[in-house]
């Protein structure tokens, strides 16, 4: 796996954009040495220009400031928004930026899907909320429901190092960013360790060395269960592996618990997803819909020991072609804070979904089916890394830029 165990960190949930935005803004306004964000959406909008103006502040004071979007998920930023930041030194990149074919985006695969800031090498964010008015509940029905880590302590240089890292490289190697890693820490002495602070770890994706490394971790976590899973994910199809871990806990006892997409901002997510009830319920996986607004969130609690926060959903994209990031959490006090936030939508947004009585015939067309859309979604990111043979590039967005 691509992560170390630090202990020693300060982890704080941020819930929605309510919680997010304020704190991360008002962070970045005040840095004094660097910024390095990354994200997957950043639109030009009351939260785009709000983000813009809080790095035009650290730039004015001398900051060094690098923003890497990514080009399918931001493709339309118009010069008004980036030409202040480029002229103020705002290193400004895109990942791999959109194709184009009759107006619509077409490089849909192998995305940077990260969330991520660091600022000063003392605080980090890391989560699931992009930059966009959707994820404030002014938006209404359609807002989405989301979470986030505000991070101190040792393992901010780990993942400092990992976007300093990806300045330059899109998929840095793991000798590389952990090599910096080292050398901050060694610089710092252990300064930043916070005493009875949190043991975690920064647990990334990519399509180099470290292909499945957050759904190792998942699956260490389920595996090792004794009392309770807790998983709210957003988009939820993962493979054939954590499916039977997660049945198998369900057999031995465990109550697992899902929350899912019961009004997606995609319809096809649900009706995909929907193909997995029957296989889970009938193990004794407790299958609930979150049905307020479209739910965003990335986010797991394993006996209140054990939790993760990211930007990485269990579906084909996210397990299997996307760069991803999540930071998984050993904190008894954070776990169950997490899973307190969780059982709340449960509570009052959450419909449970029973096991449907069907007849003999429609259970084998109900289990074929499945079989069929599950093994096709599955086998998806094995054809379509044959049909997306070039590595992505991460390309400057120079002065001229439209």
């Amino acid at each position: 796996m691509n992560s170390r165990w630090v202990p020693g960190n300060r982890i704080t949930l941020l819930e929605n954009g309510e919680g997010y935005y304020p704190r991360v803004f008002e962070v970045i306004a005040a840095a004094e040495h660097e910024v390095l964000l990354e994200t997957f959406i950043l639109f030009d909008d009351k939260v785009g220009r709000e983000l813009q103006q809080g790095l035009l502040a650290a730039a004015g004071r001398g900051a060094e400031v690098h923003v890497l979007v990514d080009g399918w998920g931001s493709p339309d930023l118009p010069a008004s928004f980036t030409q202040p930041l480029l002229d103020a030194g705002v290193r400004l990149r895109s990942f791999e930026p959109v194709q184009r074919l009759f107006g619509a985006r077409i490089n849909l695969l192998r995305r940077m899907h990260h969330k991520l800031v660091v600022v000063d090498g003392q605080r980090a964010f890391v989560g699931g909320i992009n930059y966009s008015i959707d994820h404030l509940q002014e938006f209404g029905p359609l807002a989405k429901q989301d979470y986030a880590v505000e991070i101190e302590g040792p393992l901010v240089g780990q993942i400092q190092a990992f976007c300093r890292a990806n300045v330059v490289a899109p998929q840095p190697a793991r000798r590389q960013w952990l090599q910096r890693w080292r050398a901050s820490l060694e610089g710092r002495g252990v300064a930043g360790v916070h005493e009875d602070g949190a043991v975690a770890a920064f647990v990334t994706r990519d399509n180099n060395e470290h292909r499945s490394d957050i759904e190792r971790h998942y699956r260490a976590a389920v595996r090792s269960a004794r009392q309770r899973i807790l998983i709210a994910n957003a988009y939820f199809f993962p493979g054939y592996r954590l499916l039977r871990d997660l049945r198998q806990a369900a057999r031995r006892g465990v109550q697992v618990d899902l929350v899912l997409q019961g009004h997606p901002d995609q319809p096809w997510v649900k009706r995909a997803t929907e193909l997995l009830y029957r296989h889970l319920l009938r193990a004794g996986v407790r299958v609930y819909e979150y049905n307020e607004r479209p739910l965003h969130g990335k986010v797991a609690v394993v006996d209140d020991t054990w939790a993760t926060v990211g930007s990485s959903n269990l579906d084909p994209t996210s397990l299997s072609l996307n760069l991803e990031a999540n930071v998984v959490v050993r904190d008894a006090a954070f776990a169950r804070h997490l899973r307190e936030r969780i059982e709340h939508l449960m509570a009052q947004s959450c419909d449970s979904v029973q096991r449907p009585a069907t007849g003999r015939l429609r259970s084998a067309w109900i289990a074929v089916r499945s079989m069929v859309v599950f093994h096709a979604l599955r086998r998806f990111p094995v054809w379509a890394s044959k049909w997306s043979v070039r590595e992505p590039r991460v390309v400057p967005m120079h002065v001229d830029a439209p």
